[in-house]
């Protein structure tokens, strides 16, 4: 599913105009996004949670030289599916 395949989903579930249901599309993952970049976490129980994991800077090799690289550290948002995620999943 895509962003306007959960629109349009919305719309007709909830008898939403297509503005309205991409409104409430854009605000739920906004809200996401800006919590992340605060180093929140988001979580919806039993579904999936994000959260920013840092790492540490560390040397790694050009794979066309083989020159060593120096990566330096960065945050990258995480996923972790939700034991109800799983188990929908698994049947």
């Amino acid at each position: 599913m895509n962003k306007l395949e959960l629109i349009e989903s919305l719309k007709d579930a909830k008898n939403l105009t297509k503005s309205e249901a991409i409104k409430c599309v854009e605000i739920f993952f906004g809200e996401m996004a800006t919590a992340l970049e605060k180093g929140d976490r988001v979580e919806i129980r039993g579904l999936y949670s994000i959260f920013v994991k840092e790492y540490a800077p560390y040397m790694a090799r050009n794979p066309k030289t083989g020159e060593p690289v120096q990566v330096e550290s960065k945050k990258l948002p995480f996923f972790k599916a939700g034991t109800e995620l799983k188990r929908r999943v698994d049947r």
